[in-house]
């Protein structure tokens, strides 16, 4: 209805164009004038639709916790740092009813979450791309017990948990079948996932130099970058081994950024071993040079491993991210506000 006053409106100034050369600059002011109040108007108007699609008996809170899960290996038997495939299905079946759904982990530090209304994102990621976690067998096929062959598993019989999930690799040998190298990252790449950066020689960098630990990190990003040979794409997360930072504060900023051969990095998410879920990107306590995640395992995780915390989010659910399902609408209970960041574009919605 708007854009039809505006159009009978435009029509009469230019039916009346005998006026002289002010009054048509003048009308063309006005028309500008009403035409940016209109798309004004529509977009608050937009804005209110939106709300009213938000489901307020969902009780959304976008203040809340998001588990970062940690696993590395897949293996027939279980141990500390192996997960079963039957353990890592079961994992996923529980995520899935208990209503988690994967998101990618750029999108989280960078809190474009368009996880479904009433649902928790959740983020995966594999440490050390050791072959258990993407092997091609002789027959070409993907080994359906692996890491990558069991998320595609899922994936197919549940669309609406998405393949998302993020393998930090360290070394020149990554997924470890050679030959098959560019296949997998090409694989990884086009069917939605991630690669992140494990460093070149996985060592420790409590007692490293600036020198090395620029090294370790900008050697590994710029070796990845050249298998993945993508030009809107850069190796910028970090998972780092041991979970280990230098002792020397004044380093750890090369964490987050460097240069080695003249050849500069930035690393948008640092991740750490951890042992608790990470802050909504919403709030004031979110930093993204410092990310927890949960081991997902259920041997010694000393009451703080992913079923741990599952639990806790049963028992305490106005802990637990619930998604509004509105990228641009931060939802979230009143008595959270207080708690927030600086949000740029998006609208703070409470209730």
């Amino acid at each position: 209805m708007r854009k039809f006053i505006l159009l009978f409106i435009i029509s009469i100034f230019l039916l009346t164009g005998c006026g002289n050369l002010s009054d048509i600059n003048e009308n063309s002011t006005e028309t500008d004038k009403l035409s940016e109040q209109i798309e004004n108007d529509s977009e608050i108007t937009n804005d209110e639709d939106l709300k009213e699609n938000i489901d307020l008996s969902l009780k959304p809170n976008e203040a809340g916790q998001i588990m970062i899960l940690m696993y590395h290996n897949i293996g027939s038997e279980e141990k500390e740092w192996v997960r079963t495939p039957l353990n890592f299905q079961k994992d996923m079946e529980t995520l899935y009813k208990k209503g988690y759904r994967p998101i990618s982990l750029s999108d989280y530090v960078s809190g474009n979450i368009t996880t479904e209304q009433g649902y928790t994102p959740v983020v995966i990621t594999f440490d050390d791309g050791n072959l258990n976690n993407f092997e091609y067998l002789e027959s070409g096929d993907i080994n359906n017990e692996s890491a990558v062959g069991l998320l595609l598993e899922f994936n197919e019989k549940h669309k609406d948990f998405p393949l998302e999930a993020t393998f930090f690799l360290n070394g020149e040998q990554p997924f470890r079948q050679n030959s098959l190298i560019l296949k997998k990252i090409n694989y990884i790449m086009d069917s939605g996932m991630d690669i992140g950066n494990h460093t070149k020689d996985h060592n420790s960098f409590k007692n490293v130099s600036a020198q090395e630990i620029q090294k370790q990190i900008g050697a590994q990003a710029q070796y990845l970058n050249k298998l993945l040979n993508v030009d809107d794409y850069e190796i910028n997360t970090l998972a780092l081994p041991f979970g280990e930072r230098p002792k020397d504060d004044e380093l750890t900023k090369y964490l987050a950024s460097g240069r080695y051969n003249d050849i500069s990095y930035e690393n948008i998410a640092i991740m750490n071993v951890g042992w608790n879920p990470g802050y909504s990107p919403y709030i004031k306590e979110f930093d993204n040079t410092s990310i927890p995640r949960i081991r997902a395992s259920e041997m010694k995780v000393d009451n703080v491993g992913m079923y741990n915390y599952i639990d806790y989010f049963d028992r305490n659910p106005d802990e637990r991210f619930i998604s509004d399902g509105v990228p641009g609408i931060i939802t979230i209970p009143e008595e959270k506000e207080e708690f927030l960041n600086t949000l740029g574009d998006r609208e703070i919605y409470t209730y």
